[in-house]
């Protein structure tokens, strides 16, 4: 597969992507689009009947490529802690890690992503013929007793690392564990988990309940779009000036540009859109291979509160066509 080619110009070409998570069992309507990115909690407990009607609803969605991850919710997913903790949760009908990983990793057509990175390119006639570099990962901070959890101290890197400690240069660490693998070519980036102080309410919590780590990992990456979920309370969108003199700033401004005026909100039938295309068709990317504008989101997505579903987030981005001469 081909990474980004750094030594032209590429040309560019809208794409659109539907952003959901947090659907817990639940299967909703979801506009046309080309990508579709479920970021985690497919299910309430991960049980094998559970993941198998979550993969049929799934996989009968028309969209060209489908990337999901899973959440704290899906826990026969997570080996080490369906190991420790499974019976807690399934007691009575003994549930396999294997056979429910295998609905997932072997279907034909969604890409799984368990901390990982994939390319992917969009081939079909009618699409728009782009490729993507997504990672995606499940991980978050712990919170009471669920899968995918990572030590606190990493949310707020007190695990030996001064959260506002000046560096020396952008080739120091900016992310420890468990956010250092991400990738530098990643276009989008997909975690269970908010970053800190972006879309991570908790429903008056007033600690911030999103990652430390992970805001500087997006910050190192400086993808061209990042979306989580986890937080129901947190829907919305975050736009992100890449400023890199702000990095050490105060995190309350962190180079926002403003808060998102949702266009689908209410019971209008307009979608919630999100535009960061160029307005005058396509473009080339610049040579040293930065995808980024100055105003970037970092996108927490559709999340189910109670009974009451909000409408998915829907991005349209430009991204690199492919060349059809390789």
């Amino acid at each position: 597969m081909a990474t980004k080619d750094k030594t032209k110009a590429r040309l560019t070409r809208r794409t659109r992507i539907v952003c959901i998570s947090d659907t817990h069992n639940c299967t909703v309507k979801l506009p046309p689009g080309d990508v579709l990115i479920h970021a985690g909690d497919i299910t309430n407990q991960g049980s094998f009947s559970e993941l198998s009607k979550a993969v049929k609803w799934l996989e009968g969605l028309q969209y060209e490529a489908k990337i999901i991850i899973a959440g704290n919710h899906d826990i026969t997913l997570d080996a080490d802690f369906f190991a420790k903790h499974g019976r807690d949760f399934h007691n009575k009908k003994p549930e396999s890690h294997e056979e429910c990983l295998a609905l997932v990793k072997d279907s034909p057509s969604l890409i799984y992503l368990q901390h990982e990175t994939a390319t992917i390119r969009l081939s079909a006639p009618t699409g728009p013929r782009t490729e993507l570099v997504v990672f995606g990962s499940p991980l978050a901070p712990a919170f009471q007793k669920w899968a995918f959890y990572y030590p606190p101290c990493y949310q707020d890197l007190s695990c030996g690392v001064e959260p506002h400690s000046p560096l020396k240069s952008m080739s120091d660490k900016l992310s420890p564990f468990p956010w250092e693998g991400i990738p530098a070519r990643a276009d989008i980036i997909v975690t269970h988990t908010p970053p800190r102080d972006h879309c991570d309410d908790r429903g008056g919590v007033e600690r911030p309940a999103g990652c430390e780590a992970l805001r500087r990992a997006l910050w190192r990456v400086r993808p061209r779009l990042a979306v989580c979920g986890h937080m129901h309370e947190g829907r919305g969108v975050s736009r992100i000036s890449w400023d890199l003199s702000r990095l050490y700033g105060e995190r309350d401004d962190d180079g926002c540009a403003g808060a998102w005026q949702d266009p689908g909100a209410g019971s209008n039938n307009k979608i919630s859109l999100v535009d960061l295309t160029a307005k005058k068709g396509s473009r080339p990317l610049d040579n040293d291979g930065l995808w980024y504008e100055d105003d970037n989101p970092i996108d927490v997505t559709v999340e189910r509160r109670g009974k009451q579903f909000n409408k998915p987030i829907v991005v349209d981005i430009d991204l690199p066509v492919v060349d059809e001469g390789e």
